[in-house]
Protein backbone atom coordinates (compact mmCIF):
# COMPACT_ATOMS: atom_id res chain seq x y z
CA UNK A 1 0.00 0.00 0.00
CA UNK A 2 2.73 2.98 1.06
CA UNK A 3 4.43 1.44 -2.37
CA UNK A 4 1.21 2.91 -4.52
CA UNK A 5 0.80 5.87 -2.37
CA UNK A 6 4.86 6.67 -3.27
CA UNK A 7 3.71 6.01 -6.60
CA UNK A 8 0.52 7.66 -6.71
CA UNK A 9 2.63 10.99 -5.33
CA UNK A 10 4.87 11.45 -8.32
CA UNK A 11 4.23 14.38 -10.62
CA UNK A 12 4.00 11.72 -13.58
CA UNK A 13 1.76 9.33 -12.46
CA UNK A 14 -0.74 12.61 -11.39
CA UNK A 15 -0.51 13.82 -15.14
CA UNK A 16 -1.23 10.19 -16.30
CA UNK A 17 -4.25 9.98 -14.10
CA UNK A 18 -5.45 13.05 -14.55
CA UNK A 19 -5.43 13.03 -18.85
CA UNK A 20 -7.18 8.93 -17.98
CA UNK A 21 -9.84 10.97 -16.12
CA UNK A 22 -10.23 13.60 -18.50
CA UNK A 23 -10.53 11.68 -21.48
CA UNK A 24 -13.34 9.42 -18.99
CA UNK A 25 -15.42 11.80 -18.55
CA UNK A 26 -15.25 13.40 -22.20
CA UNK A 27 -15.97 9.93 -23.20
CA UNK A 28 -19.11 9.56 -20.37
CA UNK A 29 -20.31 13.06 -22.04
CA UNK A 30 -20.38 11.83 -25.44
CA UNK A 31 -22.34 8.72 -24.79
CA UNK A 32 -24.95 10.23 -22.17
CA UNK A 33 -28.34 11.23 -23.58
CA UNK A 34 -28.88 14.55 -21.49
CA UNK A 35 -31.87 15.88 -20.50
CA UNK A 36 -32.03 19.43 -19.45
CA UNK A 37 -34.61 21.01 -16.95
CA UNK A 38 -35.62 23.62 -17.56
CA UNK A 39 -35.15 23.70 -21.29
CA UNK A 40 -34.08 26.91 -21.25
CA UNK A 41 -31.08 26.98 -18.68
CA UNK A 42 -28.56 27.73 -20.75
CA UNK A 43 -30.14 30.88 -21.92
CA UNK A 44 -30.93 31.80 -18.42
CA UNK A 45 -27.41 31.20 -17.95
CA UNK A 46 -25.93 33.18 -20.47
CA UNK A 47 -27.86 36.06 -20.18
CA UNK A 48 -26.54 36.36 -16.30
CA UNK A 49 -23.17 35.82 -17.32
CA UNK A 50 -20.83 35.79 -15.90
CA UNK A 51 -22.12 33.72 -13.06
CA UNK A 52 -21.38 31.17 -9.77
CA UNK A 53 -22.23 27.76 -10.92
CA UNK A 54 -22.92 25.47 -7.43
CA UNK A 55 -22.58 21.76 -7.15
CA UNK A 56 -22.77 19.29 -4.37
CA UNK A 57 -19.10 17.85 -4.56
CA UNK A 58 -20.15 14.46 -4.83
CA UNK A 59 -21.53 15.01 -8.13
CA UNK A 60 -18.23 16.94 -9.44
CA UNK A 61 -17.01 14.47 -12.13
CA UNK A 62 -19.99 15.45 -14.78
CA UNK A 63 -19.42 19.29 -13.28
CA UNK A 64 -18.21 20.57 -16.67
CA UNK A 65 -21.33 19.17 -18.28
CA UNK A 66 -22.55 22.86 -16.86
CA UNK A 67 -20.50 24.41 -19.02
CA UNK A 68 -20.17 24.77 -22.84
CA UNK A 69 -16.70 24.86 -24.88
CA UNK A 70 -17.84 28.48 -25.52
CA UNK A 71 -18.16 29.66 -21.93
CA UNK A 72 -15.34 31.35 -20.05
CA UNK A 73 -15.04 29.15 -16.80
CA UNK A 74 -12.56 28.82 -14.32
CA UNK A 75 -13.16 26.03 -10.93
CA UNK A 76 -12.17 26.07 -7.38
CA UNK A 77 -9.73 22.92 -7.04
CA UNK A 78 -8.21 21.51 -3.54
CA UNK A 79 -4.81 22.00 -3.09
CA UNK A 80 -4.99 18.31 -1.50
CA UNK A 81 -2.60 16.57 -3.61
CA UNK A 82 -5.68 14.27 -5.26
CA UNK A 83 -6.26 18.23 -6.41
CA UNK A 84 -3.90 18.20 -8.10
CA UNK A 85 -4.67 14.86 -10.21
CA UNK A 86 -8.72 16.95 -10.66
CA UNK A 87 -6.84 20.56 -11.67
CA UNK A 88 -5.03 18.13 -14.51
CA UNK A 89 -7.87 16.63 -15.63
CA UNK A 90 -9.84 19.73 -15.01
CA UNK A 91 -7.46 21.57 -17.59
CA UNK A 92 -7.74 19.09 -20.34
CA UNK A 93 -11.36 19.79 -20.36
CA UNK A 94 -10.24 24.01 -21.03
CA UNK A 95 -11.35 24.73 -17.96
CA UNK A 96 -9.46 27.22 -15.39
CA UNK A 97 -8.26 26.26 -12.00
CA UNK A 98 -8.21 28.06 -9.07
CA UNK A 99 -6.80 26.02 -6.05
CA UNK A 100 -7.75 26.70 -2.42
CA UNK A 101 -10.70 25.51 0.01
CA UNK A 102 -12.68 26.83 2.50
CA UNK A 103 -13.66 25.58 6.02
CA UNK A 104 -16.98 25.19 7.66
CA UNK A 105 -17.36 27.93 10.05
CA UNK A 106 -15.54 31.02 8.06
CA UNK A 107 -16.30 30.81 4.64
CA UNK A 108 -12.52 30.86 2.95
CA UNK A 109 -10.63 31.60 5.27
CA UNK A 110 -7.79 28.35 5.39
CA UNK A 111 -6.02 26.16 3.07
CA UNK A 112 -4.95 28.83 0.78
CA UNK A 113 -9.09 30.17 0.98
CA UNK A 114 -8.42 34.03 1.43
CA UNK A 115 -6.21 34.22 -1.96
CA UNK A 116 -8.74 31.88 -3.67
CA UNK A 117 -11.57 33.53 -2.88
CA UNK A 118 -9.66 37.16 -4.03
CA UNK A 119 -8.91 34.45 -7.26
CA UNK A 120 -12.71 34.18 -7.15
CA UNK A 121 -13.57 37.53 -7.72
CA UNK A 122 -11.01 38.44 -10.15
CA UNK A 123 -12.39 36.21 -12.29
CA UNK A 124 -15.54 37.26 -11.64
CA UNK A 125 -14.53 40.92 -12.40
CA UNK A 126 -12.85 39.53 -15.50
CA UNK A 127 -15.72 38.14 -17.27
CA UNK A 128 -15.20 34.29 -16.26
CA UNK A 129 -17.92 31.95 -14.57
CA UNK A 130 -16.73 30.36 -11.31
CA UNK A 131 -17.71 26.44 -10.71
CA UNK A 132 -17.41 25.45 -6.86
CA UNK A 133 -18.94 22.68 -4.74
CA UNK A 134 -21.03 24.58 -2.53
CA UNK A 135 -20.59 22.21 0.81
CA UNK A 136 -18.33 22.65 3.06
CA UNK A 137 -15.17 20.36 3.63
CA UNK A 138 -16.30 16.59 4.83
CA UNK A 139 -19.32 17.62 5.67
CA UNK A 140 -21.57 16.14 2.80
CA UNK A 141 -25.00 18.09 1.45
CA UNK A 142 -24.63 21.27 3.79
CA UNK A 143 -24.26 23.88 2.06
CA UNK A 144 -21.24 26.54 3.31
CA UNK A 145 -21.28 30.79 4.14
CA UNK A 146 -18.27 30.97 1.41
CA UNK A 147 -20.25 30.50 -1.82
CA UNK A 148 -22.99 33.06 -0.40
CA UNK A 149 -20.30 35.69 0.68
CA UNK A 150 -19.04 35.57 -2.69
CA UNK A 151 -22.14 36.06 -4.36
CA UNK A 152 -22.82 39.19 -2.30
CA UNK A 153 -19.68 40.71 -2.62
CA UNK A 154 -19.22 40.08 -6.12
CA UNK A 155 -22.78 40.58 -7.09
CA UNK A 156 -23.22 37.85 -9.60
CA UNK A 157 -25.92 34.92 -9.07
CA UNK A 158 -25.65 31.88 -8.14
CA UNK A 159 -27.10 28.69 -10.82
CA UNK A 160 -27.04 25.80 -8.99
CA UNK A 161 -27.26 22.53 -10.98
CA UNK A 162 -27.43 18.63 -10.28
CA UNK A 163 -26.54 16.20 -12.98
CA UNK A 164 -27.63 12.38 -12.73
CA UNK A 165 -26.75 9.34 -14.62
CA UNK A 166 -28.71 6.09 -14.45
CA UNK A 167 -25.86 3.88 -15.02
CA UNK A 168 -23.67 5.13 -12.14
CA UNK A 169 -21.94 3.73 -8.85
CA UNK A 170 -22.35 5.72 -5.47
CA UNK A 171 -18.78 5.77 -3.51
CA UNK A 172 -19.49 5.08 0.23
CA UNK A 173 -17.21 7.71 1.29
CA UNK A 174 -18.18 11.28 2.87
CA UNK A 175 -19.77 13.01 0.03
CA UNK A 176 -21.40 9.66 -1.76
CA UNK A 177 -18.87 10.61 -4.75
CA UNK A 178 -20.90 9.30 -8.01
CA UNK A 179 -18.96 7.88 -10.52
CA UNK A 180 -21.15 8.08 -13.62
CA UNK A 181 -20.93 5.53 -16.41
CA UNK A 182 -21.24 5.54 -20.10
CA UNK A 183 -24.28 4.94 -22.06
CA UNK A 184 -26.77 5.82 -19.75
CA UNK A 185 -29.45 8.71 -19.33
CA UNK A 186 -28.56 12.00 -17.84
CA UNK A 187 -30.44 14.88 -16.27
CA UNK A 188 -29.57 18.27 -15.40
CA UNK A 189 -31.46 20.49 -13.23
CA UNK A 190 -31.16 23.98 -12.78
CA UNK A 191 -32.72 26.02 -10.09
CA UNK A 192 -33.96 29.61 -10.35
CA UNK A 193 -31.00 31.69 -9.90
CA UNK A 194 -30.34 32.62 -6.18
CA UNK A 195 -29.38 36.26 -5.69
CA UNK A 196 -27.74 38.09 -2.54
CA UNK A 197 -28.16 40.87 -1.56
CA UNK A 198 -25.13 43.33 -1.47
CA UNK A 199 -26.25 45.13 2.29
CA UNK A 200 -27.53 40.95 3.21
CA UNK A 201 -27.19 40.94 6.99
CA UNK A 202 -26.01 37.71 9.21
CA UNK A 203 -29.69 36.67 8.96
CA UNK A 204 -30.47 37.19 5.08
CA UNK A 205 -27.03 35.58 4.49
CA UNK A 206 -28.10 32.88 6.35
CA UNK A 207 -31.05 32.25 4.66
CA UNK A 208 -29.90 32.51 1.34
CA UNK A 209 -27.38 29.59 2.57
CA UNK A 210 -30.23 27.71 3.67
CA UNK A 211 -32.29 28.49 0.05
CA UNK A 212 -29.09 27.38 -1.55
CA UNK A 213 -28.90 24.00 0.13
CA UNK A 214 -32.40 23.27 -0.50
CA UNK A 215 -32.34 23.94 -3.85
CA UNK A 216 -29.11 22.02 -4.59
CA UNK A 217 -31.37 19.11 -2.78
CA UNK A 218 -34.11 19.24 -4.87
CA UNK A 219 -32.76 19.50 -8.02
CA UNK A 220 -30.41 16.51 -7.18
CA UNK A 221 -33.72 14.68 -6.06
CA UNK A 222 -35.48 15.63 -9.57
CA UNK A 223 -32.87 14.91 -11.24
CA UNK A 224 -32.54 11.55 -10.08
CA UNK A 225 -36.25 11.15 -10.67
CA UNK A 226 -35.88 12.17 -14.39
CA UNK A 227 -32.66 9.52 -14.88
CA UNK A 228 -34.39 6.52 -12.74
CA UNK A 229 -38.17 6.87 -13.77
CA UNK A 230 -38.72 3.76 -16.10
CA UNK A 231 -39.14 4.04 -19.71
CA UNK A 232 -41.86 3.18 -22.22
CA UNK A 233 -41.06 1.17 -25.10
Amino acid sequence: MKFWRRIGRQQWAKMALGVVAAEYVRFVDKTTRLTVEPPDAWDRAEADMPIIIAFWHGQHLLATNASKPSYKVKTLVSHHHDGEVEAIAVERLGIGTIRGSGNHSSGFLHKGGVAAFQAMLDALADGYSVALSADVPKVSRVAGLGIIKLAQISGRPIHAVAIATHWRIVLDNWDRSTINLPFSRGAGVVPEPLRVAADADDAALEAARAELENRLNAATRRAYEIVDKPQLR
